[in-house]
């Protein structure tokens, strides 16, 4: 079976940051979703963590994840959480110029189910304790089809995103 990849927006943060990346008014056209990350925060705090709330939910999500962190291996999990931890972030206190990526996929998105999502993220620098690699699984527990994304740091530090990070959103057709 064939996947289609389509582009449907993209964003690039501009000068002074953002607290958040959203992406409105999805179309239920497509079979999957999958978004493209590029990030950096503005705060100096090692380890930021970012997530995503679908359609303004703010109920129902689950997680677990295993990542690296410089050191050693770990692990965690959560559930009925108010927001879907999706992965670490830099700050600006690593590598000058670098980003973290991510991946974000969303599978049968606008079926009646409830929503499950991966992700598999990676960071890069120089730092002791980076938090570089790292996958998670979760579980939106709503069967409303996905209409809206809001990208976020998670802790509500108050931190942004900094200029030049990026987000894309894909479609996927099955073909």
């Amino acid at each position: 079976m064939a996947n289609t990849f389509e582009l449907i927006t993209s964003t690039t943060v501009g000068a002074g940051g953002a607290s958040s990346i959203d992406f409105t008014s999805i179309a239920s056209t497509y079979t999957d979703l999958l978004i493209k990350l590029s990030t950096r925060q503005t705060g100096s705090a090692v380890g930021y963590q970012f997530g995503i709330r679908f359609n303004g939910s703010s109920s129902g999500y689950s997680r677990i994840l295993l990542y690296g962190d410089g050191v050693a291996a770990n692990a965690g999990s959560g559930s009925a959480e108010t927001f879907a931890r999706i992965a670490f972030t830099q700050s600006s206190t690593y590598t000058a110029n670098t980003f973290n990526n991510v991946e974000l996929y969303i599978p049968n998105y606008a079926g009646s189910a409830y929503k499950s999502f991966s992700t598999d993220g990676v960071s890069e620098g120089n730092a002791t304790q980076i938090y570089s690699a790292g996958i998670y699984a979760g579980l939106w527990s709503n069967t409303a089809a996905i209409t809206s994304i809001s990208i976020s740091e998670y802790s509500g530090s108050g931190t942004n995103f900094a200029q030049y990070s990026t987000a894309y959103l894909y479609g996927v057709k099955n073909a």
